[in-house]
Order: C-alpha cells, then structure tokens, then sequence
C-alpha cells in the first residue's frame, strides 16, 4: 500500500455500525481493555442507565447534554467489562452502538501526558475515521485536557507530521485509516510505544485483506505488549474471529448468537425485478411517490454513481454524490452536508456503506444489487439504526442479482418479498 498521499482504500462496503446509532453514539466513544475475566450479566435495557457504568462526571455531563439515557444491549455486555481494561471482540448488527463502547472506555481510562500517543483507532475508510474523531470529540467535550486527530491517505502527510511532533498539539488519541498509520509509525513520527488502548473498527475488513492486515500488524507490533486491544464488527466470519484473537489476551467476546439476527428488526425489505433500461424511471418513481426524511442509494461504480448522481440533479431531487474518486477534502465536505440535512438524498459506492451513521437516513435504494450477503447487510444497515424504522428496496434485474438476492435470504432466514403496488409510511416512517 502507498504510504504517503495515495489512495489506499478501494470501494468498500462498510456499514455500522458501524457504527454508530444515535443512541449507540453516546456510548459510542469509549472501551479499552486488556485482561479478561468472566462476563457479568445486568439488568434490562430499560432500567440501566449510562450512570450505572460509573463513568466519569465529564463523560456522564458529556453524554446527558447529548440526550442519551440508556444504553443499548451491546453496550451493556461490553462497557462494564471494557472500562476495566478488558480485551473485546464484538460482533453486534448494525446500528447498536459498537463505536459508543470503545469511544466511552478508553474516554473513561485515559490518563492524558503532553506529547503521547495513548489511543490509536483503525478504520478502513476515511470517513468512517472522521466520524469517530467527532464521536470522541462529542463525549470528551468537557474532558479539557484530552486532544483527538484523525490521519488518512489524500492529505499531505506533512501536516500529520508537523501536529504529531509539537508536545502542545500532539494529539492523545489518533483516529486514522491503516495506510496513512503504518507511514506516520513506520517513518517514526508517531510514536506508539506509550499505546494503552489499540481499537479496530469493521474489523474484518482491514483483517480479510492481506495489504491492510499488514499494515494493521505494523502498527501493532509499534505499540507495547501490554496494552487493552478491542475489535468490533457487523460481520465476523470464524476464520476473522481466530484471526482477530491473535491480537488479543483473554477477550471478553460478544457475538449475535446466531446470523439470523443480524437482519435489522423495524427495516421493511423488498425486491423488484426489472431491465437495467427501466431502473431510472422506477427510481424517479419512488422519490416522487415514498415518504423520506432522506434517502441512500448504493451503485456499483464510480461512474455510474457520477452518472447517476448527474441525472437526478437534472430531474431536480436535491442529491449528493460520495465515491472513491473525489479528493478527500471534497469527500468529507460532501459527507457533512449529508449528515446537516442539506442534502436529502445520497448516491454513493459501497465505500459509504459501512459504519457510517447519519440518523435521519429511512429508505436504502439498492439501485445495484450488492456483491454479497454481508455487504447488503452493511448497506441497508443505514436505515433502521438503533431500533428505528426504516425501508429498504433492491432492484434486480439479472441472473446474478437474483443469485445475491436468494443468498441473502438463505444467510439471515429471511423472505425478502416483491414490492408491494403501495406501502404503507407508518411502517417505516418513525412517527
């Protein structure tokens, strides 16, 4: 992988968790760990607050200023065991609040030195690291003394390099993707031997191919022996799950007991057969016709999410387009005027997919039908988050799609039925 300014990420699909829901936010920002002991067990969602976990004042004013009171299920199995310093690996659909368990435990452990590295979040896209930094930065707000930066490939590399050598500016939590960390720890100008906390987020991506994974153990092997490591994804395969283990001692390990659970409760899924040619139309169609707060339509290229993005502006919907291609500024740029509700609908490549949270997102168009099962959940897993209603639709339209289609609904135990002339609103409009 080029070290430096390169594009180091392809188009992936990367869907959150990814993370991070709204209310899985609060507790997004926080769990490092290092040595297990045996699972607790706790209450019932509803009766356990945030305050039960003992979490520091600042991070307790932090996340009641944010509104959040109770702590999603993932939360509760993990928070407890990850402020202790306790290894995890976490398997837990999208939407739940994984990124609130890593944000809020090491929020809760660290111990802030001018000039010192003691956190180092790995993400495989450079949105996915922007996001974290500002869940950190959300929960850490009346932390003073705690600084969070964020690296990735696209940026000049010499600005990561100028922040990370001033003692004053150092940051004590770095959020960034495997290229751009491997550089900055490689060349020595990040300093990682003072590492507590080592986190990765969709962590099967960055293990499942070979140029990251390597990366990913280059800047492990930087950081101490004794550290807390914690792992977390939608989708962890067996063979990730040994592979995950081998950075870890003793993990406190959380998984969905079986796939079927991974399909998101509240989302309606349907399927519609058509010809490629009649895709636009039928798209037309149900912007105008379905009730939306804002919509994510997913495509399998570049240019045809240029292309795609092009043609609806012409039709006048107000639409935003987020893929690979773009300068990274532009990226994150676009990605914020998503996320404020200045655009209301989003053509992107599967690089939007994972992890990326933007609440008020209801309906997924799979205007190309995805590659496999994990990257439809990762993709639909943009509406729905946190328990709330949502719609997803997946146009289909030739053999290999209706291949997916029949995977998909093999993996989850689910029927993904043909869609209906109408649908209701009320069944994914959150009232």
């Amino acid at each position: 992988m080029a070290p430096e300014d390169t594009e180091e990420l392809v188009d992936y699909d990367e869907a959150e968790d990814t993370y991070v829901a709204p209310a899985a936010t609060a507790a997004a920002d926080g769990a490092e760990a290092a040595d297990g002991e045996k699972k607790g067990s706790y209450v019932g969602i509803h009766s356990t607050g945030f305050r039960d976990f003992l979490l520091k004042p600042e991070i307790l004013r932090a996340i009641s200023d944010l509104g959040f009171e109770h702590p999603s299920e993932v939360q509760q199995e993990c928070i407890p065991q990850a402020i202790l310093g306790t290894d995890v690996l976490c398997q837990a659909k999208s939407g739940m609040g994984k990124t609130a368990v890593f944000v809020l435990a090491s929020l809760q452990q660290i111990e802030p030195v001018d000039g010192e590295v003691s956190i180092i979040v790995m993400c495989h896209t450079r949105e996915l690291a922007y996001q974290i930094r500002n869940e950190f930065t959300r929960f850490s707000k009346y932390m003073t003394n705690v600084r969070t930066g964020v690296v990735y490939g696209g940026t000049p590399i010499s600005a990561d390099i100028e922040v990370l050598s001033n003692k004053e500016k150092c940051p004590h939590i770095v959020v960034g993707t495997p290229g751009r960390l491997m550089a900055l720890v490689r060349d020595k100008k990040l300093n990682a031997s003072k590492v507590k906390h080592f986190v990765l987020d969709e962590c099967d991506k960055m293990l499942d191919q070979l140029d990251m994974r390597r990366d990913v153990q280059e800047v492990f092997k930087a950081t101490p022996h004794h550290k807390q490591v914690m792992m977390f994804s939608a989708t962890l395969s067996k063979e990730i799950r040994t592979t995950c283990k081998k950075f870890m001692q003793s993990p406190l390990e959380i998984y969905v007991d079986d796939e079927t659970k991974l399909t998101l409760h509240g989302l309606q899924q349907y399927f519609l057969k058509l010809e490629e040619r009649e895709k636009n139309r039928k798209l037309n169609d149900l912007l105008d016709s379905l009730e939306f707060n804002q919509v994510c339509i997913f495509v399998k290229s570049v240019a045809r999410a240029t292309q795609l993005d092009t043609l609806l502006q012409q039709c006048n919907f107000p639409s935003i387009c987020i893929h690979s291609a773009l300068k990274q500024e532009e990226r994150i740029s676009r990605f914020q005027q998503f996320k404020a509700f200045e655009k209301r609908i989003l053509v992107a490549t599967d690089i939007f997919g994972r992890g990326i949270d933007v609440e008020r997102v209801n309906v997924v168009i799979n205007y190309d039908a995805p590659a496999d099962a994990d990257s439809y959940l990762h993709r639909v897993g943009r509406a729905g988050r946190f328990g709330t209603k949502g719609l997803a639709i997946s146009f289909v339209s030739s053999a290999e799609d209706e291949e997916v289609l029949k995977k998909i609904q093999e993996r989850f135990t689910v029927a993904i039925p043909t869609m209906p002339e109408s649908i209701d609103p009320a069944t994914y409009m959150t009232s």
